[in-house]
């Protein structure tokens, strides 16, 4: 009679053999790093990244970062894109640079060995330009049907259109506003905590203006979130939407009007290539959007070619 002994499964090679406290955490010290609204994002990220080095073994946690190579992040690049889209790769591989970054800060990695582990080849993405630019005619064709609609939502909408056309505000950011970060005399709107942390102050165009008074005129002027959840007996909430909320409600009133789908980034695209194309210096378009650079507003002008046609008729030849 034979007997056999059940085997232990084995840690993967790249496993944390001891837990590190979350002050020397590589992953940990990174993302601690980061803002609120970024954050979710880049851990999934790291833990996508950790479960395809492990063979689904560890996460961004239990990864023994300080252990990866060249050949380990050079296979990882390749992987993503036989799978991803090249610009998710490159925030994929970015994180994973910024984790191996500090693993280096903290002594857990040599010069060498991360500058080894990082230089890897650039990647091409020659896709088209994300997004789009409304037009004029879908913009108020969009603020027809919330006007048309008189419930309450039809106000609340027509202001929440206004705001991110208007503004060129990101979903996190237009729902995070209360009262008192707008001024009626200036049209002044106080953005707290943007993408990166970072305060700013942007203004409402007048025609924007009136359709946030309107709304307010039913709201009341209560201290509390600008923009509000309206139960369905039409009692109006002083909490805040959702960013999901208000993915929906530009779903909902893009049917109603007939305009082609769009994402609520893009009326951030508007907002920069209208800007852009009224004359506005690039250097100011990107204040007002909240960019860290010119470079990233560049990639939000949406123009289009009849945009290179004009510029070219600028050029003489008597």
């Amino acid at each position: 009679m034979s007997s056999s002994v059940a085997q232990t499964p084995q840690a993967h090679p790249l496993a944390l053999n001891t837990p590190l406290p979350l002050t020397r955490h590589p992953a940990a010290v990174y993302l601690r790093s980061l803002g609120a609204g970024s954050r979710p994002t880049m851990t999934h990220a790291l833990n996508a990244i950790a479960a395809l080095l492990s063979q689904n073994q560890c996460d961004a946690l239990t990864l023994n970062w300080a252990a990866l190579r060249y050949h380990h992040t050079a296979a990882l690049q390749a992987t993503l894109l036989e799978t991803r889209a090249p610009t998710t790769v490159k925030k994929m591989m970015s994180a994973l640079r910024r984790v191996l970054q500090e693993t280096h800060r903290l002594k857990l990695m040599d010069a060498q060995t991360y500058q080894e582990a990082i230089d890897l080849p650039p990647i091409r993405d020659a896709q088209r330009l994300r997004g789009r630019a409304l037009s004029q005619s879908e913009i108020a064709a969009l603020m027809r049907v919330c006007v048309e609609d008189e419930t309450l939502q039809g106000g609340r909408d027509a202001a929440l259109i206004a705001l991110l056309r208007g503004a060129g505000l990101r979903r996190a950011e237009v729902v995070k506003l209360i009262l008192s970060d707008y001024k009626e005399e200036t049209g002044a709107l106080r953005i707290r905590e943007g993408k990166g942390g970072k305060d700013r102050t942007v203004y409402l165009p007048n025609p924007a203006i009136d359709y946030v008074e309107a709304w307010l005129q039913q709201r009341g002027r209560k201290p509390g979130a600008l923009l509000c959840p309206i139960r369905k007996g039409g009692q109006i909430q002083l909490r805040h939407l959702t960013p999901q909320a208000v993915l929906w409600i530009l779903q909902q009133r893009s049917e109603e009007a007939g305009v082609e789908a769009f994402s609520p980034h893009d009326f951030r695209r508007t907002f920069c290539s209208d800007l852009l194309d009224a004359g506005v210096d690039i250097v100011t378009v990107q204040k007002l959007a909240g960019h860290a650079s010119p470079t990233t507003t560049a990639r939000y002008d949406r123009r289009g070619e009849a945009v290179k046609r004009q510029a070219v008729q600028h050029l003489g030849f008597d």
